[in-house]
């Protein structure tokens, strides 16, 4: 995650640079159910709302909860499918909370959340995490089912209306990359503390639709009208914070405009906590566990698993001595193509290596989704990939909105 606004608070009021030490402890990203109510086109779980074999049972679930706990992990995210459909969501969440994580989270399609918002605000959950893909219609033909958009709207205000932190995750493609003003809207009306724009990777549906990934020139425009708005924020003090996710070259692009924007000794500043954050943190500063309790470097690498919680504990697991962590880990990463030339690589860090995957077959091959140019990143000669729609039934036209 790139956290645009807190970046952007380097250059009004500079912090020291803190720099980690060691191997730091994931953010733990849960896959609770893979049973959802919606069927969003880019899930990268390709969930439904039927029972799927395999999830942990209860004990199982609990003895996860304790042992994340006792490695100490920093941040707990409760994701999906609908993390709600979970038969023992709630007995899962007032565990979390009584064995005292940092920071516990949930990641949820928003639209069972107002029929349980006193409990969730109950739990104290730190943040809720709600996925909005457009305004009405829009979000609705995104995920699969009309009336999405109200739901998850009145999820929202009732979370809101009990002074739980309230974010709106909102996944550029290019069927709703014209919503993003508007969507900028929706939080300043409604009081929502965070808004997420994330990039869509080619996992589960998301790679079946990657065709509809946001062309770089769009991505560009989305980005600087993103920047405007996170700018306009911190100078006059607005409360709503601005994170990016999932195309770490956010913060090469946002270091770019620094440069044309602030003197050299504010950007030298705001370069060296950018590479303190290192960019991309799959297999180091985040995991995932999915719903049959395996373990990945995220939640989009489900075709490469480091073992299972149902065998080993998740600490033993990701300290162990898997391969393809220890090549995450690695600083630089072993990249290729433009990634590998790239004079930005500490910023980014080799930006989402899933899509190089997916794309190549090469997880350590360029990601295609790098929207800047070879000059910008300091590469003379070097082949631009061309990201291959997919072949398969393509949906109607009529249902575009731009």
């Amino acid at each position: 995650m790139f956290r645009l606004t807190q970046y952007m608070q380097e250059l009004v009021h500079p912090t020291p640079v803190r720099r980690r030490a060691g191997t730091p402890k994931p953010v733990v990203i849960w896959n609770l159910t893979r049973r959802c109510n919606l069927r969003c086109r880019h899930c990268y779980t390709t969930s439904a709302d039927v029972h799927f074999p395999g999830e942990l049972t209860h004990e199982q679930a609990m003895g996860v909860l304790d042992d994340l706990k006792a490695f100490g992990i920093p941040a707990l995210i409760l994701s999906g499918g609908e993390p709600l459909s979970r038969f023992d969501f709630f007995d899962l969440a007032e565990r979390a909370r009584e064995l005292g994580f940092r920071h516990l989270s949930l990641s949820t399609n928003g639209t069972k959340l107002a029929e349980c918002a006193d409990r969730i605000a109950d739990l104290g959950f730190d943040y809720v995490g709600i996925s909005l893909d457009g305004i009405g219609p829009v979000n609705d033909w995104f995920r699969g089912v009309d009336g999405a958009f109200e739901a998850a709207l009145a999820g929202v205000r009732a979370c809101k209306a009990r002074d739980v932190k309230v974010g709106l995750r909102f996944t550029l493609t290019e069927d709703n990359a014209n919503m993003l003003s508007q969507m900028l809207d929706l939080c300043d009306g409604e009081g929502v503390d965070k808004f997420y724009l994330s990039h869509l990777v080619y996992a589960g549906r998301g790679d079946k639709n990657r065709g509809e990934d946001a062309a770089h020139v769009r991505t560009r425009t989305a980005m600087d009208h993103l920047i405007d708005r996170a700018w306009v924020a911190v100078a006059e003090g607005e409360p709503l914070e601005i994170v990016t996710g999932n195309n770490d070259a956010d913060a090469v692009w946002f270091l770019r405009w620094a440069e044309r924007n602030f003197a050299p000794e504010k950007v030298a500043h705001l370069r060296a906590h950018l590479e303190a954050w290192g960019g991309n943190s799959s297999g180091l500063g985040v995991a995932n566990i999915d719903h049959q309790g395996r373990v990945h470097p995220d939640t989009y690498w489900s075709d490469y698993t480091v073992g299972s919680v149902k065998e080993r504990p998740f600490s033993e697991l990701w300290t162990g001595d898997d391969p393809m962590l220890a090549a995450l880990r690695q600083r630089p990463r072993p990249l290729k193509g433009r990634c590998g030339a790239c004079a930005f690589q500490a910023v980014c860090g080799g930006n989402t290596r899933i899509r190089a995957l997916q794309v190549t077959g090469d997880p350590w091959a360029e990601d295609p989704a790098c929207y800047l140019s070879n000059r910008e990143i300091g590469v003379e000669e070097a082949a631009r990939l061309t990201v291959t729609p997919f072949r398969g039934k393509s949906h109607d036209p009529a249902h575009r909105f731009i």
